[in-house]
């Protein structure tokens, strides 16, 4: 098929053009290259710098490519920033893919597989592990802004038919993940450890998150261009790991000899979550197939290639 990745010079969509290609698919990716980078595009892979609000070029590559089915990663994504920068996040996350859909729709792509967020939409846990069947209550724009669009999505394939499987993903970490923003917490800690500085845990650092490997995120993007129609799946290990458990793993595979420090915790996070996966293993046959230790190690080395 001929696929469009939205953010595929980003950290996970440039995983996901890769899984898609090595499937066999035609690949095309724009990005507006605000966060993503020129290094993280496929060689195989036509890249048409875009920004996702920008009506008339996304209707430009649309017109000419006429894309089967969309893998939609482009967003803003940092909660912390989300706080401070709601209507940003609000014209980026859900303007910007509005226009997407309407691109789809006049375009006739057959779905749109769009990355939401299993780790802000559905706030402070009522249980655990969450799954999609538990109440929504984000605490923050950004779990707010990607929430809004699975109920477009919903809309776009009921009166005009247009498809999609929307994943809740988890904390998703690897190679090319940022290690100089404020959010990526094994790409922040692994680099400061490698470069001999000490890491700031946040809060108590007893804060649990759901990490999974980002080859295996990309993956199940793939298998949903074909599978799980009109479903809304999590991504996850059922697993919390804290923050704290993270800084030791990694303290321990860079061999970096820094103090465990705290800072204040950060307004909108949310302290404990992890996801059930088992609708996502049943209609995508998909679950993480990389377990933390090796995804941490592979993900240093990434990092510092000559470990």
């Amino acid at each position: 098929m001929k696929v469009l990745v939205t953010g595929g010079a980003g950290f996970i969509g440039s995983h996901v053009a890769d899984a898609c290609l090595a499937a066999g698919h035609d690949v095309l990716i724009i990005d507006d290259l605000s966060t993503g980078r020129r290094t993280n595009l496929p060689a195989d892979a036509r890249f048409y710098e875009v920004d996702l609000c920008d009506a008339e070029a996304m209707e430009g590559v649309f017109a000419s490519e006429r894309p089967e089915v969309v893998c939609h990663l482009a967003a803003r994504a940092n909660v912390r920033e989300s706080m401070v920068k709601p209507l940003l996040y609000a014209q980026t996350n859900i303007i910007g893919s509005l226009i997407l859909l309407e691109m789809a729709r006049k375009y006739h792509t057959r779905k749109v597989v769009y990355a939401s967020t299993g780790g802000a939409v559905y706030g402070e846990p009522e249980y655990l592990p969450v799954d999609e069947d538990h109440p929504i209550n984000p605490l923050d724009p950004y779990g707010a802004s990607k929430h809004h669009v699975e109920h477009y999505l919903a809309i776009y394939r009921t009166h005009f038919d247009v498809d999609y499987t929307a994943l809740r993903f988890p904390n998703v970490y690897g190679p090319r993940q940022d290690p100089y923003g404020e959010a990526g917490v094994v790409a922040i800690f692994a680099n400061q450890m490698l470069r001999g500085e000490t890491p700031v845990i946040y809060g108590s650092g007893e804060q649990e998150r759901d990490f999974v490997y980002v080859a295996d995120i990309a993956r199940a993007n793939e298998l949903a261009l074909t599978r799980a129609s009109g479903e809304i799946l999590n991504l996850g290990s059922g697993v919390g790991t804290s923050i704290n458990t993270i800084f030791h793993h990694l303290r321990a595979i860079t061999g970096c000899d820094c103090d465990e420090v705290h800072g204040p915790a950060k307004q909108g996070e949310v302290f404990r979550t992890y996801l059930n996966a088992a609708r996502a293993k049943a209609s995508l046959g998909w679950e993480p197939t990389v377990g933390l230790q090796d995804g941490l190690t592979r993900t240093v080395a990434y990092f510092c290639p000559k470990r």
